[in-house]
């Protein structure tokens, strides 16, 4: 029996990927309806993207199959969905992240500000949480994750030696100081004296175990506190910024394939106008917490208050000489900060919305021909003409292979970024726009609408939290992106029917989608922080189920206020007065 059952689990895969498709087929055979046929892609797709029996890229693919076969959409309209201006941002975000990886532009920037923070364990916290965050703003939450384990792990190491080391040197001197005194009442005592001398001799020894016991119960919790910090900050700092996270563009492609005459209301400035002033309450409150679970809120062990510095040298030493082995700043990563910072500036004020941007006045007289999508391609670009080293006369050295450089290589190749571009995303993001048009065609989007009608009873602030909430359970046990795409369409669809500002519902379901904390599997950054830090399963429920609750009421919170105003979501807009069928 129990053998019986092994073969079965390790043979799941293949069960589900035969067994779901005939298991679901009775739907459309049963309702001959597009809306069935719709309804059958959609929940084979869902429980494929939940289980990932296949890869979830190329769950993705089905709709190209499907649709075509059950009549839905042609071909022809099906595949152009898998290429979106959308897309276009995604990968001019990813190609901007690759050259900030490619050169450790982002590894300069984490040590420098970590040197600047200093070594004492609730400051170390705070700072690796912020350079986290800032970190996965601009490059991918698993790559920040990746890099600042390691040198969270070092530093690390080096407290734990240094503290232990000293405490050792203080136990041994206060033996010595113990037995001295002792000894000289042996001498004048004699025999009796001696042996209670012998048994004082004997008693730092059980204390001097205790306490390094204590001290390394201590740094385990500061590593887990430590690994947990960078690899949840990680996921709320991918938050802030349009390109910041898979399930914010596809927020964006949802709303423009949905609503076409939306005026653009989600870009990158009127995205982090909402969504950065949520990270930092969000990730102000993780801290408090994390600091109250791991470290406590005792101010001398925890800010160092009144402690002396010579233990946090050593440690502090550890960053420096990180920091040093990276050299002065090359020309390379110079030019990668500049073009970095010439993008986030050009995606600010292309449409900064209390006044006419560049592309306004420029370009976008006539329509909304250049996008955010637009101003990261061509960014881009420029990362395959700038060289890398600044053009000289007699020559530039050897390579690697002793063969002579006759002229520098350009900041990014594309050999590199072959190697390093995750295409299975564009798949993903495709994928989900196919599921929205397939919806909005076959009338599934209609249907599902007016059967959430009888939410129109409940208050709007109500139904963002509780969808929140479902959305956040959700994504614990599947990918932020198969979330999103699952839900952002019938959240549509439900907006219209009850007469509710779209973004009111679907802007806090995205960033909930993110907020995956509790298990290593739920995201890529958790299960690196749970190889890192001596974790256990239950040390990540614990520390997630706060956080998740933290990052709900954060979410809801700027919804019902600054998001409110900025979006003006008391009214129903007109360009959400559309019939998706």
């Amino acid at each position: 029996m129990g053998a019986g059952v092994r073969w079965l689990w390790h043979h799941r895969n293949y069960i589900i990927t035969v067994g779901a498709p005939l298991a679901l087929l009775p739907l459309p055979l049963v309702s001959a309806t597009s809306e069935a046929r719709c309804g059958y892609t959609i929940l084979l797709m869902a429980l494929f993207w939940c289980t990932e029996c296949l890869p979830l890229a190329v769950t993705a693919l089905l709709p190209v199959v499907l649709f075509p076969m059950m009549g839905i959409m042609q071909a022809g309209q099906v595949s152009i969905e898998y290429l979106k201006d959308t897309n276009m941002l995604f990968i001019g975000g990813l190609l901007v992240a690759i050259a900030v990886e490619q050169w450790n532009l982002h590894k300069r920037i984490a040590l420098r500000v970590l040197l600047l923070v200093g070594v004492r364990p609730a400051l170390l916290m705070m700072g690796f949480m912020m350079v986290s965050a800032f970190l996965s703003m601009w490059i991918s939450n698993t790559a920040t994750t990746a890099m600042m384990l390691p040198i969270a792990h070092a530093v690390l190491l080096q407290l734990k030696a240094t503290e232990l080391g000293s405490e050792h040197r203080d136990n041994r001197a206060m033996e010595l100081e113990t037995t001295a005194p002792q000894q000289e009442m042996a001498d004048d005592k004699g025999t009796d004296a001696s042996r209670e001398d012998g048994a004082l001799d004997r008693n730092p020894e059980p204390e001097q175990e205790s306490s390094r016991t204590l001290a390394e119960e201590q740094f385990e919790q500061l590593s887990k506190g430590i690994s947990l910090s960078v690899c949840y900050s990680a996921s709320i700092g991918g938050t802030a910024t349009l390109t910041g996270t898979t399930p914010n563009l596809i927020l964006k492609g949802q709303i423009d394939k949905l609503f076409p005459d939306n005026d653009d209301v989600i870009n990158f400035a009127s995205w982090f106008g909402f969504a950065f002033p949520n990270m930092v309450l969000m990730l102000v409150m993780s801290w408090f917490w994390l600091q109250f679970m791991f470290l406590g809120f005792n101010l001398r062990r925890t800010f160092g208050c009144g402690a002396a510095g010579g233990r946090d040298r050593e440690a502090y030493a550890v960053m420096k000489e990180e920091y040093r082995k990276l050299g002065g700043m090359k020309f390379a990563e110079g030019a990668v900060l500049a073009v970095f910072v010439l993008l986030v500036l050009l995606w600010f004020s292309r449409e900064p919305g209390f006044i006419d941007g560049w592309a306004t006045v420029l370009f976008n007289k006539q329509g909304p021909f250049v996008s955010d999508g637009t101003v990261a391609i061509f960014i881009s670009l420029l990362f395959f003409v700038i060289p890398s080293r600044l053009p000289r006369c007699g020559g530039y050295g050897c390579d690697d292979t002793g063969k002579a450089v006759n002229a520098p290589a350009t900041l990014l190749n594309w050999q590199v970024v072959h190697e390093r571009m995750p295409w299975n995303i564009v798949l993903l993001l495709g994928g989900g726009y196919a599921l929205a048009t397939g919806s909005e065609v076959s009338g599934l989007s209609t249907w599902l609408g007016q059967s959430l009608a009888p939410l129109q009873n409940i208050p709007p602030f109500a139904i963002s939290l509780l969808l929140t909430l479902l959305v956040a359970t959700f994504t614990e046990c599947s990918s932020n992106v198969a979330a999103t795409t699952l839900f952002l369409p019938i959240l549509a669809s439900m907006a219209i029917t009850i007469k509710i500002h779209p973004l009111y519902v679907m802007l806090p379901c995205t960033i909930a989608a993110s907020l995956a904390f509790m298990l290593p599997v739920a995201t890529p950054p958790n299960a690196i922080a749970f190889s890192f830090g001596n974790l256990k399963v239950m040390d990540m429920v614990k520390a997630g189920l706060m956080l998740n609750v933290i990052g709900i009421l954060t979410i809801n919170v700027g919804i019902n206020t600054w998001a409110f105003a900025m979006f003006d979501m008391g009214t129903f807009p007109s360009w959400a007065n559309v019939t998706l069928d």
